[in-house]
């Protein structure tokens, strides 16, 4: 018997339909607040791989996943990303989200600019988010962040590597690409960051950060962990890169089990 059962469907918005994969554990809490995750700029619900269901295992709460609009299996985006995109997922997506499955409660978890999206989901509805876990997330727009764009950018123009992005967005590959690397690149998003929403965040915060994160450096958890509201605990990782959910996926699991079972307690 499979330690947990998937589920997956669409829920429809103002824009199109998105893509959602639920994972439920064989044992656990049904009241627990399910744990929503967020994906990175080139991600989508498979990207995701196993993560989920060790998640969920572990810490014997729903894990939902969905591809954002114009990612993995979810509609086409209707047009380009704004420098506001990433606050606009809480308002966009995810409020759609939280309506057509009535999620009271929450907790969420983003990885790298899902991280950014994860944070202002938290502060749009600081009542309902029961805690907030940031990986590899970024605060704001760092030098070493948009290197590591510019050669991703080149490195994605060879033939035959945006096959790559077609495995998991389809026809979509090429806007995915562009979505990110355009956005992030462009002199209007130079200013962004995520001040004023971890200003709004009060409820417990969970940082994970790699000490050789490609498109991040330590700045990043710092500034996470100094303006968020709430109590936070913050792990930089020695040795890992941006993606440490898949260098160690039992290591981020265990930690966030626990930590979960700590910061949710009573």
């Amino acid at each position: 018997m499979p330690a947990t059962t998937t589920e997956d469907f669409w829920i429809a918005t103002d824009r199109g339909r998105l893509h959602v994969r639920h994972w439920y554990p064989a044992a656990g809490d049904p009241a627990a607040a399910p744990i929503v995750l967020f994906h990175d700029s080139l991600g989508c619900v498979e990207l995701w791989r196993d993560f989920p269901e060790q998640l969920a295992d572990a810490t014997g709460r729903g894990v939902i996943a969905y591809d954002r609009l114009g990612f993995g299996q979810s509609d086409p985006h209707p047009g380009r990303l704004d420098a506001g995109f990433v606050g606009e997922e809480a308002r966009d997506g995810f409020r759609f989200l939280r309506e057509a499955l009535r999620l009271d409660r929450f907790v969420a978890f983003g990885h790298s600019v899902g991280g950014g999206m994860a944070v202002a989901c938290a502060a749009a509805w600081p009542d309902d988010c029961d805690a907030l876990i940031t990986e590899s997330a970024q605060a704001f727009v760092e030098d070493r962040t948009l290197q590591g764009i510019r050669v991703a950018k080149l490195s994605f123009a060879r033939p035959g590597q945006l096959d790559r992005l077609r495995k998991y967005h389809g026809d979509k590959a090429a806007w995915v690409l562009q979505a990110w690397t355009e956005t992030w690149l462009a002199p209007d998003f130079a200013a962004w960051n995520l001040d004023e929403a971890l200003r709004q965040v009060r409820c417990p915060l969970l940082v994970l950060h790699g000490d050789r994160d490609e498109f991040g450096s330590p700045r990043h958890p710092e500034r996470i962990a100094a303006l968020a509201a709430g109590p936070v605990a913050k792990h930089v990782w020695e040795g890992y890169g941006h993606v440490p959910h898949r260098e160690n996926a039992a290591a981020v699991t265990a930690l966030a089990s626990s930590w979960l079972d700590t910061a949710t307690a009573g």
